[in-house]
């Protein structure tokens, strides 16, 4: 078991099997030792602010981020050959007033630095959107450095 695997089993999370693309794209495409993760979005349904709490949608987050480790876990088949994460995009399906999008997405920027360290902060950007993917809450992607 990789080090990243067992220290989420030490914070009581798991993994669970990558779901394929539901459109014709790819879940995750190399290029050099740069690995880019298309968007998943999250299991939990509805608007932050009218159908979600914030923490509730922290935690959507959390877990959408796991989905996303999920995918890369199946493409190289270890976590430890991320050396860092670049970038974390994160959009938050939000009431007309909810302005709290950055609180969301660090529901799966804290998850990998307690994984990563140092290594596991990045660039960033919460944005709120009208709508996400099959009314999901958020959606995630990144970019991630991969070692050689």
């Amino acid at each position: 078991m990789s080090r990243v695997e067992t220290l989420l089993s030490e914070m009581g999370l798991a993994l669970h099997p990558p779901k394929s693309p539901v459109a014709n794209y790819l879940g995750t495409k190399r290029s050099g030792n740069l690995l880019y993760v298309s968007g998943r979005i999250s299991e939990k349904r509805g608007q932050v602010g009218t159908d979600l709490s914030t923490e509730d949608a922290k935690l959507a987050a959390r877990d959408t981020m796991l989905d996303l480790l999920a995918i890369i876990k199946a493409d190289i088949d270890d976590l430890d050959k991320i050396v860092s994460i670049l970038k974390l995009q994160g959009f938050v399906s939000s009431a007309a007033s909810f302005t709290a999008q950055p609180l969301v997405i660090d529901g799966a920027s804290e998850l990998l630095i307690a994984l990563y360290g140092e290594a596991g902060r990045h660039a960033r950007t919460a944005t709120g959107a009208a709508q996400l993917p099959y009314g999901a809450s958020i959606q995630l992607d990144m970019v991630v450095e991969l070692r050689e």
